[in-house]
């Protein structure tokens, strides 16, 4: 998984004029108690500073998780990326996913079996994944006469109310 980096300052600072904070890598942390206590490290000029999250680099599953905002880490941030980075799909074909169908489920691993068990392939277009998809199935008959012109576009857009697709990765509906 990418690496996810947050700036970390205070309210306090915030309301006082100061941005004043740090750069911490989340993956530099094996739990979220230990990234906690390096942001009390950071501002332990403060008696008991409430963290302000004012800036986030890393992939978008972020946010579409809600992973992160500006006065919260979200408790099962290691769990999402163990479990990411434990599978064998790739964060873009998640991401893509989660554009596609949002996240409903009740947990990462059963985010991560819907990914598995709906996802078809990167495809350039709706045709060749259309034609791809045929073919593997054999519905396309072997010795189909040389005078028959199959118009793809058509049957690709008739296919796909059984598929979506973003950035070239295809799923179906489960």
């Amino acid at each position: 998984m990418e690496t996810i980096k947050i700036y970390v300052g205070t309210y306090a600072k915030y309301n006082s004029g100061s941005i004043f904070g740090k750069w911490l890598t989340i993956q530099d942390y094996d739990s979220l108690e230990n990234l906690y206590k390096a942001m009390a490290k950071i501002h332990s000029d403060e008696e008991d500073p409430e963290y302000m999250i004012q800036d986030i680099c890393g992939p978008s599953i972020v946010d579409e998780l809600n992973l992160i905002s500006e006065c919260h880490i979200n408790k099962n941030i290691y769990e999402v990326i163990d479990a990411i980075e434990n599978s064998n799909i790739d964060l873009n074909i998640v991401e893509a996913y989660l554009k596609c169908f949002g996240f409903y489920e009740k947990d990462i691993e059963a985010l991560i079996e819907n990914v598995e068990e709906a996802y078809c392939g990167e495809y350039n277009s709706d045709i060749d994944f259309v034609y791809d998809r045929l073919e593997i199935d054999g519905e396309i008959p072997e010795n189909l006469p040389s005078y028959i012109c199959i118009d793809w576009g058509k049957t690709a857009q008739c296919v796909m109310q059984d598929y979506v697709s973003d950035n070239d990765y295809y799923f179906r509906y489960l």
